[in-house]
Order: C-alpha cells, then structure tokens, then sequence
C-alpha cells in the first residue's frame, strides 16, 4: 500500500459523513464569505440543522422544491455567491435534470450539487430513492465536474477545492459511516486519481464505497499471488486519463467497481477511454441494470454483487481473458 492508505482501515471507524459535513461547510464558510449552504428539506438528514441555527443567513431551507433550489442556486451564483445545494442523490439528479442543464451548466455558473446516498448506500429508503443513473445523467453534460467523496479525509478536501473552482459540480456522497481508506494526512488533488496500492498483474479502478472493497479484493488476490493495482478514480469527470491509460498498459488488464449502473458511470467512462488509447481486456462491477431495493448495506452489496469477492472474482475471469491473448 501507498502512504495515502489508513495503516489500519479495519480498525479506524470513520464517523459519519453526515457529521463530517457540516464541519467542512463551518471551516468554509470561516473562509469565504460567499459560500452558502441549501438544502431541499434534509437538514436534518445530512446534519447542517445546528449550522442552520448558528449561521441563518448562510444556510437556505428550500422545502421539497428541487428544482427551485437549483434554480434559486443559479440566481445566487449570478450574483456572486457560492452555493452548495443539497439532496439525496435520486432527486439532485433525475428530478432537476433541466433546471441543471440550463440554469447551471449552459449558463457556465458556479453551483456546487451534492447528492447523498447513492446507489445501495440508500438502504432503507428504497428503490425510490436509490439512484444508479445519477453518474450516467451528469457525465453528459458538459463542463460539470463528477466527484465521488470516498471518506470522511477526503471530504472536506473536495469541498475546499471545489469551491475555489470554478464551474458547475455534482458531488456524490453516504450519510452513513464507511470505511476508511485514506491516512489522515492524505492529500487529494480534483482530477487526479489516487493509487492506493501497486502491483502488476490487474488494475482495479474504483470509487466510492467501492474502493475499500478493492483493497480488501486486492488482499484476498495477493492471497493467491495476484498483485493488483489499486486506484481511487474519485474524479470521474474530467477522468485523469494518463494515470489510467498507463495502469492499464502496465498491467494488461482492467476491473471497474463502482456503486452505479455499469452502464454510463466509472466503468463506461473508462471502458471509453482504453478503448481509445489502450484496449485491454476488462470487467466491470456495479449494478447490472435492476432497480434499488430496500435493506442494509451490507446485505444490499452481496445482492448486487458490489463485495470484495465479486471484484476478486471479476480480476480472475480478466485475468484468465489476459491469458488467451
């Protein structure tokens, strides 16, 4: 493993994003005046309610109107401000899409959107509000950065470099504790991916939740003396391309894992782009195309076959494709 990595990831419980939260958007409001808070009747969910109380003028409860907190945060943007808008992440995607789309990204303004709990990490919210496609939806939509927060360490890294740049963002994150992958001294750059660990047989590109589970897929593979690289692609767009394509032409061969689609996410995204500068054989992880349900985490990532063993066993099958070649 790398320096980045938790020395001790299993024995490091991560607090919850949802008190990690607001503590970043404290340290950013003490930074830059113009940074405000909006949040479509979920301030209790992710945890800014106290925010709310201690700082009224920055902190905006919108009600259950989505796409009139995008386009409130639009008209706050034109006029100076920064704002990070807030909503889990089947409604910041799928219900304001066109709010987005024009007030946002074609008028080149500097909204920051956080959906929360995407994919199986909704749990006992449902199918409803399980969003697989949020990723597919915002990767077509030009100039808007795609972020996916891996732990409580990155976080308010993320937030800080987000704001200082410029542009449309869509940022997903759990409310829930995961688990932690990066050393509290870890430093993330916004469009570079992170190699948490080396090796030379396969390249394993995740984010999210997914890529604790590509370490441990990567520890029950040396197990068996399969050296696997390990790469947090925590910007999925703008993709760090370099850092890819020589992974992939290092190792010969590709595994994606991701808490989305397979189709239109991570995986397409780099499925695209080794088609075009490295083919290599490659298999993806990540929900294969059913609707989300309700249960607990961990029971939800055996049913859609998101654990460590799915992602081990995905790099023996592209291993054994490498073979044939």
């Amino acid at each position: 493993m790398t320096n980045l990595v938790c020395r001790d990831r299993t024995g490091i419980k991560d607090p919850e994003m949802k008190k990690a939260y607001p503590a970043a958007l404290e340290a950013l409001f003490a930074k830059n005046d113009k940074v405000l808070s909006m949040d479509a009747d979920l301030m209790r969910a992710i945890g800014t309610v106290k925010l709310w109380r201690d700082h009224p003028d920055r902190v905006i409860e919108c009600g259950i109107a989505e796409a009139n907190m995008i386009g409130a945060a639009a008209g706050l943007s034109s006029e100076g401000y920064i704002p990070l808008t807030h909503t889990f992440a089947a409604f910041a995607s799928r219900r304001v899409m066109d709010q987005i789309f024009m007030s946002c990204a074609y008028a080149k303004l500097n909204v920051k959107m956080i959906g929360s709990d995407p994919g199986v990490v909704a749990q006992m919210n449902g199918g409803t509000h399980t969003a697989n496609e949020d990723i597919a939806m915002m990767r077509t939509l030009p100039d808007v950065t795609v972020v996916e927060v891996t732990d409580t360490v990155a976080l308010p890294q993320i937030l800080e470099q987000a704001v200082a740049q410029y542009g449309t963002f869509y940022i997903r994150l759990p409310r829930c504790a995961v688990p932690r992958v990066y050393a509290q001294n870890a430093r993330l750059i916004l469009g570079r991916a992170n190699v948490l660990r080396e090796g030379k047989d396969v390249a394993i590109f995740a984010c999210g939740i997914e890529v604790s589970a590509a370490l441990d897929a990567a520890e029950l593979l040396a197990s068996e003396g399969v050296e696997a690289t390990v790469m947090d692609v925590f910007t999925i767009q703008p993709l760090d391309r370099g850092a890819i394509l020589e992974a992939a032409e290092r190792t010969g061969a590709v595994v994606t894992a991701e808490n989305h689609s397979i189709n239109g996410g991570l995986g397409s995204a780099i499925a695209e782009c080794l088609g075009e500068g490295c083919p290599v054989p490659m298999e993806r992880v990540g929900n294969l195309g059913e609707f989300g349900d309700v249960g607990k985490l961990t029971d939800l990532m055996k049913r859609y076959h998101l654990t460590a063993k799915d992602i081990a066993e995905k790099a023996r099958k592209v291993l054994a494709r490498k073979q044939t070649i």
